[in-house]
Parts: structure tokens; sequence; C-alpha cells
């Protein structure tokens, strides 16, 4: 784990373990609070075409964003803490499986799933 993912859950778990939150964050709990993160994060874009899209970003927008998307990075790293999860190995392990499941001459410019290249 890279020494400022390791400082970054270090602050999370005192933060958490100073107000006695570990009783609230059982795996459950936090992956419905990723989701509901998710679904905030969403919400920043919902009804908005791609130039509204990109005109509410150069504005107060990207902020929102910004925080929405720490607050579903801070519940991943939570929960990946807790169950014992190298979050960083494992993105790296799936980077690699999908890049077997994709291989770029069966999928660049495509959408499909790896399924049905």
């Amino acid at each position: 784990m890279s020494e400022k993912l390791r400082a970054i859950i270090d602050k999370l778990m005192t933060f958490r373990r100073e107000r006695d939150w570990e009783q609230f964050h059982r795996p459950k709990d936090l992956a419905i609070s990723i989701v509901l993160e998710a679904a905030e994060l969403l919400e920043e874009f919902q009804w908005k075409d791609d130039d509204e899209i990109k005109r509410y970003l150069a504005g107060d927008g990207l902020t929102r964003v910004r925080e929405e998307i720490a607050d579903i990075a801070i519940y991943v790293a939570i929960l990946s803490h807790d169950l014992g999860i190298d979050l960083l190995d494992e993105m790296e392990k799936k980077i690699e499986k999908n890049e077997a499941k994709y291989p770029v001459e069966k999928s660049k410019g495509s959408a499909k799933k790896y399924d049905k290249l």
C-alpha cells in the first residue's frame, strides 16, 4: 500500500474511532453508503446535456463533483480496510483481468461487453 494511502486510511480510522462510529460501519452499511454517494454524484449530471455539463464543470459544479467522488473514495477505503483488502493491489489485479477480457484488437472503439465482442 502506498504511503499516502496508508496515511489517509490512518486519518479515517482515527476520525471514526474518535466518534465511536465503528458500530455503524458494518460492510453492508458501508456498501449502501457507497451506492448512495454514487447516486449523489450521478445527480450532479442528471438532466444535463454535454454542453450543460461542460459549463457546469467549468463553474462551481466541479467542486461538488470532487466532493462526491471523495465521499465515495472514503467509503471504499474504509470498507477495504475493514475487509483486509489492499485497494491498490486489487485495482492492479482488476486492470490486468480487464486487459485479458477486453483485448485491444477486439474492443478498441467498442462499448460492447466482453462476452459480446
